[in-house]
């Protein structure tokens, strides 16, 4: 018996005792922002709701009864916001309910949290720009081009009027290691650099700047601990990735990570006319959170390699590993 107790004892022990609650857990930001918070002694709960069981807690953001029960519950002392619609073109065909998700629930959340009195850190975006006029700036006015980045600033808007502590992230494209080509826009290209025998149409117009849901996880674990010593960390920051790229250039980036040809890759420099309206180039100028020492970059190259290995399908490489 006196055993039994001892080990129950250690195990409270062991439990960290910084907490923190991230939904969208099970999305690709999600899972990376878990994963380092729990790799480095907080105690990180996740919620995810139609891929949740059986790791994480399955909520729904639209039901405030249940946020309202897990936030209390938990009582975390920081609460990262991945959960977002972030598909542009589904946004334009269903705004009601990207609304609902990107700024009722956002704002309800800053309510919440600020009731127990947690830290939250709200994921927004680039596309609150219109890429006419970057390096952007926290201070620089927004002007959404999309009903995506009109919603992501309406959030932030609910976010800062329900919570005046809380911080408001904004990044730009993400890659990771994704669960299917689908999660990321930059993972999605790979199927088309990998069948060279069929030449692909390829953006050349639009600026973007990738960046790793590994730097993005590290920038809000490092920001949370900044504010758990210092409440003046609040307000609006910017994080981004480093290396200037269209997609066609992403996509040569990938051949080469790779060795693959890209010389059946087409360069299209007119402006798409299909899909949401998108913006030329909304680099953020990550100034604010460098002076603070937070950051981290991983170079595209690698990133992209670490990511996409698991969906190579050259043959050469299926021998190495099979015969």
């Amino acid at each position: 018996m006196p055993e039994m107790l001892l080990e129950m004892e250690q195990e409270d022990v062991d439990i960290p005792s910084r907490r923190v609650l991230i939904t969208g857990a099970t999305g690709l930001l999600g899972r990376a922002v878990f994963k380092e918070f729990n790799e480095n002694n907080w105690n990180a709960v996740g919620c995810g709701y139609r891929r949740a069981q059986p790791r994480f807690e399955q909520v729904n953001l639209l039901d405030s009864i249940a946020v309202h029960d897990i936030i209390h519950e938990f009582q975390p002392h920081v609460i990262v916001h991945c959960a977002a619609e972030r598909r542009p073109d589904v946004v334009e065909s269903q705004p009601d309910v990207a609304s609902q998700l990107n700024v009722a629930a956002s704002g309800n959340l800053a309510k919440e949290a600020a009731g127990v009195g947690a830290f939250l850190i709200y994921i927004s975006t680039d596309y609150v720009f219109d890429g006419t006029s970057p390096p952007y700036k926290e201070t620089d006015v927004p002007n959404p081009l999309n009903l995506y980045g009109k919603t992501k600033l309406e959030g932030e808007k609910a976010v800062l009027e329900n919570n005046e502590g809380a911080a408001v992230l904004r990044i730009p494209v993400l890659y990771g290691e994704v669960e299917r080509l689908e999660e990321s826009a930059v993972t999605v290209m790979f199927d088309k650099v990998q069948f060279s025998n069929k030449s692909a149409n390829m953006d050349h117009w639009q600026q973007r700047f990738p960046t790793n849901v590994k730097d993005v996880a590290t920038v809000c674990r490092q920001l949370a601990e900044k504010r758990m010593l210092d409440p003046s960390v609040k307000g609006t920051f910017h994080w981004s990735g480093n290396e200037q790229m269209t997609k066609y250039e992403m996509a040569c980036a990938i051949a080469d990570a790779f060795n693959l040809p890209s010389s059946h890759l087409r360069p299209i420099t007119d402006c798409p006319v299909v899909g949401a309206l998108r913006p030329r180039n909304a680099q953020l100028d990550c100034s604010k959170l460098e002076m603070l020492g937070i950051g981290q970059r991983t170079p595209f190259r690698a990133g992209i390699r670490e990511s996409l290995w698991p969906f190579l399908v050259d043959k050469r490489w299926r021998q190495t590993v099979f015969h």
